[in-house]
């Protein structure tokens, strides 16, 4: 078995997050689902987990979250939690984070209060060694056929869709040039041409048409970035639920009501 990796859960706020104003919390990650918060949900799963060691959250500096969460306040108080501060997106913030936790380093949301350790261990148990970086997706049709009422965005490569897991692993040192190509493509959000530019209008016309497969554009992806990224598929399709919007958030805590409200996904 290898070493435990650190981990990084991204637990900061955007300003007037609807989720949060929806259920009158100062950030996201507070949003209680079946009574305890979602970003304590998500802590539980990786101090569960037989691959995860050192936990940091990212928040903003002056967060209220320790204190308005007790059990989240407990964690740090015993150092089984530490905090680093966010910056101004979640790449920057994983940028900056790299510089205090040296990879292997995985990374997740506190938004995915589904997240369970079996998931977390599946994948980090699954990604190659000759891997720089990797992504965990799950099958739009393994997704659909458990939960049809889930509202998703799905990638189509090739006639499969997938849809992403909030749920990385930056295994080198090299990893750190696929979040500097991260924080290029957030900063041109706004301005299509230059993401295309950035992606390359060959890889881009192949997407459109269905023709580009998952592994061909992890290649471009690598090719692109200059270190080597997979794709890893999960077998839960709970991992590709996270709690964006109040829909989100009924359709999690009916999963937990038929699971007797301990969340996760059953192994």
């Amino acid at each position: 078995m290898t070493a435990a990796r650190q981990a990084l859960v991204l637990a900061a706020s955007r300003p007037q997050d609807p989720l949060a104003r929806h259920a009158g919390q100062s950030h996201k990650a507070l949003v209680k689902v079946a009574g305890i918060a979602m970003l304590v949900r998500v802590l539980r799963a990786l101090q569960e987990s037989r691959s995860v060691g050192p936990i940091a959250v990212c928040l903003e500096a002056d967060a209220p979250v320790a204190r308005a969460e007790p059990d989240f306040d407990a964690l740090i108080a015993s150092g089984a939690v530490t905090l680093i501060d966010a910056a101004s997106s979640p790449s920057r913030s994983v940028l900056g984070a790299l510089e205090t936790l040296p990879p292997p380093l995985l990374v997740t949301t506190a938004d995915h209060p589904l997240l369970s350790a079996a998931m977390v261990d599946c994948f980090c148990s699954a990604v190659p060694a000759d891997a720089d970086a990797a992504v965990a997706v799950v099958r739009a049709s393994l997704l659909q056929q458990s939960y049809p009422d889930a509202v998703r965005t799905y990638y189509r490569f090739a006639g499969e869709g997938y849809s992403g897991c909030n749920l990385f692993l930056l295994q080198s040192h090299e990893a750190v040039r696929i979040v500097r190509f991260w924080t290029r493509l957030e900063q041109h959000r706004k301005r299509p041409w230059r993401l295309i530019a950035e992606v390359g209008p060959r890889a881009l016309v192949r997407f459109v048409l269905g023709r580009l497969s998952l592994d061909e554009a992890m290649g471009h992806l690598s090719a692109k970035a200059g270190a080597v990224v997979r794709a890893i598929e999960l077998p839960y399709p709970e991992a590709a639920i996270d709690v964006d919007k109040p829909a989100d958030l009924a359709l999690v805590e009916q999963i937990m009501a038929q699971r007797g409200g301990s969340g996760g996904s059953k192994t």
